[in-house]
């Protein structure tokens, strides 16, 4: 049999959308030829049309799913290119498949490794494959992520009506018990909500990419720049603490309560349920 080089999987993959194992089989059944292995999938109806490698997939839909008793949750996003085909009922099947096949993946991120799970001997790049066949528009997993809790505590989850944002926030509880609390588990579910809507960028400002902070420095100085030294620097603090304030979760106005900063309702969520509350990671995907 053929050797066939990584380089040369990878290659065929990008031109023709499909997984790597399938890629790499039709080259060792082509002998290494690309553009054979390229006819191979196509006629076997994986290969997606080079031609649409280009083209940008700003409308889809995103899935949520739990598992593992409430312990494991996903979010994702199936992308393609138009609302009439993300509005379809094959393009909706696909993505309950996709919320499916994303908590079978043994891999808790990477939409690569989503396309290469198995559910009953089917990959999920073959799903994607016949969708893209079928509709005739480029077709790809957009992002994916799990979370899995390995102490006491719960996992919030939001998906917006028109399925365009979602959102799944991690909590620590002090205790199993405050984490099945019917009261806590509405709190979960609504920072969720507030997450999609507010599309904070970290749960604590000490967690912000120091170079998104220098970035904003940068463009608040540029607005400002002719005022004395003294006085620029004093405003660009001020800018910077009230954009961190805008966009850490825990110093948020609450959605449903503009009076009552996020970390207020952990801390009362707590504190009634009888134990104390931690926001550890969150994760929010958009579409277009």
């Amino acid at each position: 049999m053929v050797e066939i080089p990584a380089s040369l999987v990878m290659k065929l993959r990008k031109v023709s959308g499909q997984g790597m194992m399938d890629c790499k089989t039709a080259l060792q059944e082509a002998d290494g030829d690309i553009e054979k292995a390229m006819d191979i999938l196509r006629k076997k109806g994986l290969a997606t049309l080079s031609k649409r490698a280009g083209r940008l997939t700003t409308e889809g839909i995103v899935v949520s799913n739990t598992g593992e008793g409430g312990k494991a949750a996903i979010l994702a996003t199936l992308c393609c290119e138009t609302d009439f085909v993300a509005s379809s009922s094959d393009f909706k099947a696909a993505a309950r498949m996709l919320a499916d096949y994303a908590l079978a993946c043994p891999f808790d991120q990477g939409a690569e490794n989503l396309l290469e799970t198995s559910i009953n001997e089917r990959k999920f790049s073959e799903v994607v494959s016949e969708l893209a066949s079928k509709t005739g528009e480029k077709i790809q997993v957009g992002e994916y992520t799990r979370f899995r809790l390995e102490s006491p505590g719960l996992i919030g989850l939001y998906v917006h009506f028109n399925h365009k944002a979602g959102s799944m926030v991690e909590l620590h509880t002090s205790d199993e018990k405050l984490a099945q609390n019917e009261r806590f588990r509405q709190t979960a579910t609504e920072l969720a909500m507030h997450i999609t809507a507010s599309a904070p960028i970290a749960i604590h400002s000490g967690d912000v990419d120091p170079a998104v902070i220098e970035r904003e420095k940068a463009i608040f100085s540029e607005q400002i720049k002719n005022k004395p030294p003294d006085i620029t620097e004093k405003i660009v603090a001020g800018k910077v603490n009230k954009f961190l304030k805008e966009n850490c979760l825990l110093q948020q106005p609450f959605v449903k309560d503009d009076s009552l900063k996020v970390a207020d309702v952990l801390e009362r969520a707590g504190r009634d349920c009888g134990g104390r509350v931690e926001a550890a990671r969150f994760a929010r995907f958009g579409i277009g």
